[in-house]
């Protein structure tokens, strides 16, 4: 080999040495961080999961509603959308949800005006 050739070789092994200690310095420096992470409880094989609070079972139930409504909602068109808000204030979440849902599955088609009947009623009342 001429010592062209070995020039480069020598200069890459070179960058590979210092990149490696660079590497191996990081290492060392890294090693107290997690042990005092460790030791804390932020880094753990189970970390510390944050406890929730207890939901009455009205709040939890008013949250599933919300949830439901929402869910609804946001599949209607902006007219839609100001009509079942409308019927939200006026009644009650469970009467805006039932016609939210009637307006979804009939979206492509003009939604009735009509009231809701008792069997709609009864059938979202016994689908919870």
């Amino acid at each position: 080999m001429s010592s062209r050739s070995v020039a480069p070789i020598a200069r890459e092994i070179g960058v590979a040495r210092r990149s490696l200690r660079t590497f191996d310095l990081s290492l060392r420096r890294l090693v107290p961080l997690l042990t005092a992470a460790t030791r804390n409880g932020m880094v753990a094989d189970h970390p510390l999961r944050r406890s929730r609070s207890n939901l009455s079972p009205g709040a939890r139930a008013s949250m599933v509603l919300q949830g439901r409504y929402m869910g609804y909602i946001r599949q209607l068109k902006p007219r839609q959308k100001a009509q079942v808000r409308r019927i939200r204030e006026a009644k009650e979440v469970r009467v805006a949800i039932v016609r939210a849902r009637e307006m979804s599955r009939n979206s492509r088609t003009q939604p009735s005006t009509a009231p809701l009947s008792k069997r709609t009623w009864a059938s979202f009342t016994h689908s919870m």
